[in-house]
């Protein structure tokens, strides 16, 4: 592609949070320029049953919630801040919360109000330009509504797990367990991340090994910055969880608390992880230093030595090669025309590079 630049110089896309402008009131609900349309999608849940609707209206929004004891609405895309309002009038959400639901870029974080609770969790969104997507998660044991930036999410194991004909957990269970489904699969969705990180340094590793190149330092300073994205997700998503657990707020149940605390030692697994990766990262950084200028220094030396076993030869060489005349005096170089001079200079050379490399062998520096 024309004006396109080399694959060595692209610049990493930063991602910039939007916030309501300086001064407006607190509530205020302004849309990024760059958010996606809203897709709505609504799942209607009961221990009979379940109905689901794609691309739903606020109209079907309504007739479900008055239908499904159970109700589970997400919203993908948040270019339409009048749907989102609409949608928290609908539900009772709060208008701080709404806020920083279209103002994306939050730390991850847990709410609690009166009747529901509101939870701000980092989604992996895309592992190779690791970018990250906010996701907002509000709950109660009536209902679950999630917004994301765009669609595309890890909960395609919960949709088929209310979708199944046996009777499970999160057909029976209140929402607060479909909430802790939803969060356990964000959580997880990091796994795959991380262990195809894990592999990557291994193989980085196992090349370096043979052979250091140029390149290699590059992929390692890319995948320890991508340790330090994850870990500046992961650390207040652990954080958020833990609050979550530690809630007494009468929506979460102490079944569902349970439940919540094995993803709380999912995200303990996931620091410890990123933690160790990282510091493998960096101590392959210092490795690849270190054998680069073992290398370096390796071809130095060689080339010293080399230097040194034709520095005494060149001297020779000098010396008969100087302008001599045998018939003036018979100190002027008689050598020069003997019968057998050419070889025999030859051969003084050579003996002498012998005996040099001989002794750097003894010496240990060849």
């Amino acid at each position: 592609m024309a004006g396109s630049k080399p694959e060595g110089e692209r610049k990493r896309p930063r991602r910039k949070a939007k916030r309501s402008p300086v001064g407006a009131s607190p509530g205020t609900l302004v849309a990024d320029p760059n958010a996606r349309p809203p897709i709505l999608s609504i799942t209607g849940i009961s221990p009979d049953g379940f109905e689901a609707v794609a691309d739903a209206s606020l109209t079907e929004v309504r007739r479900l919630c008055d239908a499904w004891p159970v109700i589970w609405l997400d919203c993908a895309g948040l270019a339409d801040v009048g749907l989102v309002a609409e949608i928290g009038a609908i539900f009772g959400l709060h208008p701080l919360a709404l806020e920083d639901t279209v103002n994306t870029g939050q730390r991850p974080k847990v709410d609690f109000f009166d009747d529901h609770a509101f939870v701000v969790l980092s989604m992996i969104d895309d592992v190779a330009t690791n970018r990250y997507e906010q996701v907002a998660v509000y709950f109660n044991r009536k209902f679950v509504v999630t917004f994301q930036e765009r669609q595309g999410d890890p909960f395609s194991p919960v949709r088929k797990r209310i979708e199944s004909s046996q009777s499970n957990r999160l057909r029976t269970r209140s929402a607060d367990y479909l909430a802790y489904a939803l969060i356990d699969a964000l959580v997880d969705s990091y796994f795959p991340a991380l262990e195809a990180t894990g592999d990557k340094i291994e193989r980085i590793e196992d090349e370096m090994l043979d052979a250091p190149q140029k390149h290699q330092t590059r992929q390692m300073h890319e995948l320890r910055r991508n340790m330090i994205a994850a870990k500046r997700a992961l650390g207040p998503l652990h954080d958020a969880v833990a609050a979550l657990l530690r809630s007494d707020a009468p929506y979460v149940s102490a079944e569902t608390r349970t439940y919540i605390n094995d993803t709380l030692d999912h995200t303990t697994r996931l620091l410890d992880m990123v933690e160790t990766y990282r510091d493998v990262l960096t101590g392959l950084i210092d490795m690849h230093l270190s054998l680069s200028q073992a290398k370096t220094s390796e071809v130095i030396n060689l080339l010293t030595l080399i230097s040194t076993i034709f520095i005494p030869l060149t001297f020779l060489a000098g010396i008969w090669g100087m302008n001599f005349d045998s018939e003036a005096s018979p100190w002027n170089m008689p050598e020069l025309r003997a019968d057998f001079g050419y070889p025999m200079a030859l051969g003084l050379m050579l003996i002498i590079a012998l005996i040099l490399v001989l002794y750097f062998r003894w010496k240990k520096w060849l």
